[in-house]
């Protein structure tokens, strides 16, 4: 850093009731970060790094919020929030490593810059997608609140993150449930390029809280003092009385969004403007002005960091590359769950598949005792399906939560959930709903412990599929979206039996489980089911019926269909596969009977392209070629949406296909 002591100081401090030890460590703090970036932007052009986000004119934000939190308080920052990091006594070359991509860092060398997290130093890292962390970050609160800890957390986000519909859903929830939390909003006026006046239409980011019935507040995001001593205030306050806060940073990005994006798009006198109101610059003025700094101990300070800057530097330059190994890469997709069997007892009693699915959530909820179930109308309604029918007088509504209707920021409360060791349910609605909570399932939760080994300890309840002319929006079967995702276990089951153990195991799972359960099974099958809790193995495929003509592979209604056909065709001879879960998927068993039969046909209801027969078929290819007598035949929906009307919907259905199709496979 060049020379302070000339710069004229244009922020007025108030250094109220503080010490001269925390409004020096205010400052050694600050300038950690300042000088760890000025090292950086050297490394970057010298290709040591290969992508820098800058903070620089930002730090007291950072800063005053990370010392005005307790240290097992978690923070979930963004990649202009280094002084999170450091504030938090991270060892520096972890830091470097983590930036190098190597063994030290945090990822593995599988993530760069600032996307991950740490339970070491209580802090959650982003993703590229920014929005969910701010629900997470409700999760997180949430779990505070059910564990009665009188703790706060905090959430940053800049002004552009504030359009995204992460953030009014994470708002919404955080006030409805009460959650202790602060969204941070650092309005450093563009969202790489676009300025804020062509991002929202109002005054300040703070007035958005009003909608919300949130209390908001603007503090100087340069004015480190201001910063520390206004959060410190508010911590104290929500540990007290729980609520969530809203606060807005007016500050400036002083570089480019990163760096190869420059700052060309911003006026000069704009630029001069801000680059006086530095936030370091202008304090250690007046620390010297109020002589509770001398020069001399500011150069003995900046030496001190310079040297541990250099020390650390070299531990990560000197560290050895991080070695490619399928084995290792493969073994850390999912956290290692080693499948417990719970037998059941001989007691059975007939139960419909809806049935089944509530008995085995309800022992699940008294097998666990702090598992939580989320979803809209779930409580007191006892969901669409009834499926949580008296959950609310037998659990608590602090279990048994209602939620708004916002798929994205449940999900993501189950993560912050799960990070604090809390189980979850949440039910969606219909699986068609998903997508408004595609993001966070596909790339939180499936890539979080693959990227930093932090699972995500959710199952998420999928009613699906057609046959109640429920039309395009409630009736898909969307299984193929999700097992295409590495990070994600996908369950299917058919049957009463299967629905209920499957479901305990899912739960069991420390990994994140997307339940299918379809509608149209729901009231219409009935089987023996024993009455007391038990679990099932995933990737364990059911053998229904035994043949040698034929394969059959199918799962979910499809296995019905299956089943009727050879009902009405006792000639023919043929192995029935019920999946049962489809990642993973039981390939021992399809092979096993592919060799067998010479024949295999398999049968989705979803539509044929992209869909899991595909993959099977491939796969069956592969392996059993030598063994076949016909080529592998598939049997899937029209490649259309799903109709409404029932003749066109029994028409899309692969149902009344797949008879004459076994039949042609036979004859080949």
């Amino acid at each position: 850093m060049s020379s302070t002591a000339s710069t004229k100081q244009l922020i007025n401090y108030d250094k109220r009731n503080l010490n001269r030890n925390t409004l020096v460590s205010l400052y050694k703090n600050m300038l950690k970060p300042r000088m760890i970036e000025e090292k950086m932007l050297i490394l970057l052009r010298q290709g040591k790094i290969s992508k820098w986000f800058s903070g620089i004119g930002q730090e007291a934000i950072s800063v005053g919020i990370t010392m005005a939190m307790q240290t097992d308080e978690y923070i979930l920052p963004m990649h202009r929030n280094l002084g999170v990091f450091t504030t938090r006594e991270i060892p520096l070359y972890r830091l470097f490593s983590q930036w190098q991509g190597k063994a030290n860092g945090f990822t593995k060398g599988r993530d760069r810059s600032f996307h991950f997290g740490t339970q070491e130093f209580n802090i959650i890292g982003m993703i590229s997608h920014l929005g969910p962390q701010l629900g997470v970050a409700d999760g997180i609160a949430l779990a505070n609140l059910l564990k009665s800890k009188k703790q706060v957390t905090a959430v940053f986000t800049g002004e552009g993150g504030t359009s995204e519909g992460d953030f009014h859903e994470a708002l919404n929830v955080a006030s409805v449930w009460k959650l202790p939390v602060i969204f941070c909003v650092e309005n450093n006026g563009y969202g790489l390029s676009t300025p804020t006046s062509e991002q929202f239409n109002c005054k300040h980011i703070a007035d958005k809280g009003k909608g919300y019935g949130i209390e908001s507040f603007i503090i100087d995001g340069n004015n480190i003092i201001e910063v520390y001593s206004k959060v410190m205030k508010l911590t104290e306050s929500i540990r007290k009385r729980p609520r969530p806060i809203l606060i807005e940073f007016k500050t400036f990005r002083m570089r480019g969004h990163e760096e190869a994006s420059g700052t060309k798009y911003v006026p000069k006198a704009l630029l001069n403007e801000w680059a006086a109101k530095d936030p370091i610059l202008n304090y250690v003025n007046y620390l010297f002005k109020e002589r509770i700094l001398t020069e001399k101990e500011d150069a003995e300070i900046k030496a001190n960091i310079s040297k541990e800057i250099s020390e650390n530097l070299k531990k990560a330059f000197d560290e050895v590359e991080v070695k490619e190994d399928i084995t290792t890469e493969l073994n850390d997709v999912y956290k290692n769950f080693v499948y417990q069997e719970v037998k059941s007892n001989k007691k059975t009693k007939e139960l419909r598949f809806v049935d089944a699915i509530s008995d085995g959530l309800r022992q699940s909820m008294k097998q666990h005792k702090d598992l939580v179930i989320m979803g809209q109308d779930i409580a007191d309604y006892g969901g669409v399906f009834k499926i949580t029918d008296g959950f609310l007088k037998e659990f608590g509504k602090e279990r048994v939560r209602n939620t708004p209707i916002c798929e994205s920021a449940i999900i993501e409360a189950a993560m912050g959930l799960s990070i604090c060791g809390i189980k979850s349910v949440v039910e969606l609605q219909f699986a068609d709903f998903v997508t408004s909570g595609f993001n966070p399932v596909v790339n939180y939760l499936a890539k979080s412990y693959y990227r930093w080994n932090q699972n995500a300890d959710i199952v998420l309840r999928m009613p699906c599929g057609a046959g109640v002319a429920a039309g395009p929006f409630h009736s898909q079967t969307n299984e193929a979206w999700f097992t295409k995702t590495p990070g994600l276990k996908v369950v299917y089951p058919a049957f009463p039996y299967d629905a209920k153990g499957l479901l305990a195991t899912a739960i069991n799972d420390p990994n994140p489980v997307l339940f299918f359960e379809h509608k149209a099974l729901y009231r219409t099958i009935r089987q023996e089911v024993p009455t007391d809790y038990y679990t099932l193995p995933f990737g364990k495929a059911s053998l229904l019926r035994e043949g040698s003509q034929v394969t059959i592979v199918s799962y979910g209604a499809a296995v019905h269909w299956a089943l009727e056909t050879l009902d009405k065709n006792p000639d023919i001879n043929a192995d029935v596969i019920d999946l049962r879960s489809l990642q993973p998927l039981d390939t021992e068993t399809i092979f096993k009977s592919v060799n067998k039969t010479g024949r295999a046909i398999i049968l989705q209801e979803d539509s044929m392209f992209g869909g899991i027969a595909s993959d099977i078929s491939a796969l069956i290819m592969e392996h059993c070629f030598e063994h076949l007598d016909a080529p592998v035949k598939r049997v899937a929906s029209l490649e259309t949406p799903i109709p409404f009307v029932s003749q066109l919907e029994d028409q899309y259905l692969a149902k009344n296909r797949f008879e004459t199709a076994l039949k042609e496979l036979l004859q080949y």
